[in-house]
């Protein structure tokens, strides 16, 4: 299959997800010290992983596989149809000599950020107000046994890059920030598993729960992958202060399973996928006795596609929106 991406030039488009190898889940993940997390080095070290990051588990099917959209129109210059606003974001479209175009919000130009504060309200928040925030809420949960604590259902809406599930740089200037001043909902968690476990499998199970119970939602692509990211390598860094090693493929793998059923794309306000739903005008030619009488206007709606999501615990795809009234 061919992908059209502008200028008259074609990329080849895999229509399979890459199977990691034995050799592959037994490799050891590398560390990442930056803020930008680079797609070109998914890519090549951990191409399967990068793939699962991409999916869209509501449109996605045992047989088929889609990929989240870019819900924008931010990078259209680079093709009119592979960027547009509805397309698929498949990996030869941020990787290659594409691979420097998804950038946090922190380290976009300032036109780029201008120009989506105003077409999406994109404004991320402080690390600071994320804390106070997060404090708050915690407050009432403070004196929870560790297994409840980290079954809590958390959800952060219109999530950007995550900042209330993982602070692993700060939105506004772009700097690290240290595990131990981490604040998000997901980092309480991992700190409170490393200070209370010392069993090795015992620590990778409640991991796995913490994830599992952590939810968020995004409009824009570029912004849920990268929310998909600082999570996948928010858990390589609890792995590594707690073990003091890297962690296999295999494990990595998992979580990035776990994040792509519950780091979404959702329309907040309709529960479905964004841009999903079809408006049509319709056009009635009416005689009026008066001339300048408007005619008022009707629009032909058909629903958008409904987000689904995960229920863990009979690990079936429910409605997002169900019992919603």
């Amino acid at each position: 299959m061919t992908s059209k991406t502008g200028g008259g030039s074609y990329l080849l488009v895999a229509e399979t997800m890459m199977k990691p190898t034995e050799e592959d889940k037994n490799k050891n993940i590398d560390e990442c010290i930056s803020t930008d997390i680079l797609e070109n080095t998914l890519r090549e070290q951990m191409p399967g992983i990068f793939d699962i990051l991409l999916m869209d588990r509501t449109t996605s099917t045992p047989k088929t596989k889609k990929n989240i959209i870019w819900a924008n129109e931010n990078y259209i210059k680079h093709g009119n149809e592979a960027y547009a606003a509805t397309a698929q974001m498949r990996p030869e479209l941020v990787t290659g000599q594409m691979g420097q175009i998804i950038k946090p919000r922190a380290l976009k130009s300032k036109e780029m950020q201008k120009e989506r504060t105003k077409s999406k309200a994109e404004v991320f928040t402080p690390t600071w107000i994320v804390k106070k925030q997060n404090d708050a809420v915690e407050k009432d949960y403070l004196d929870d046994d560790l297994e409840t604590y980290v079954k809590r259902t958390w959800l952060e809406i219109t999530c950007g890059e995550a900042p209330y599930m993982a602070t692993r740089y700060d939105m506004v200037t772009g700097e690290i920030v240290p595990l131990n001043e981490r604040v998000g909902f997901v980092d309480r968690k991992l700190k409170r598993i490393n200070e209370e476990v010392v069993d090795k499998a015992e620590w990778q199970r409640l991991v796995v729960e913490a994830y599992k119970s952590s939810y968020g939602f995004e409009w824009s692509g570029d912004s849920l992958l990268l929310a998909r990211e600082n999570l996948l390598y928010t858990y390589r860094d609890y792995y590594f202060a707690k073990w003091l090693e890297e962690p296999l493929y295999g494990l990595f793998e998992d979580i990035a399973e776990i994040i792509s059923y519950n780091v979404f794309q959702m329309d907040g306000l309709k529960y479905i996928i964004p841009l999903t739903e079809k408006r049509e005008k319709i056009v009635e030619v009416q005689m009026s006795l008066f001339d300048d009488e408007e005619p008022e206007e009707q629009w032909d709606i058909k629903p958008g596609k409904r987000v689904k999501v995960m229920n863990w615990e009979t690990n079936k795809m429910e409605f997002f929106d169900k019992g919603v009234k």
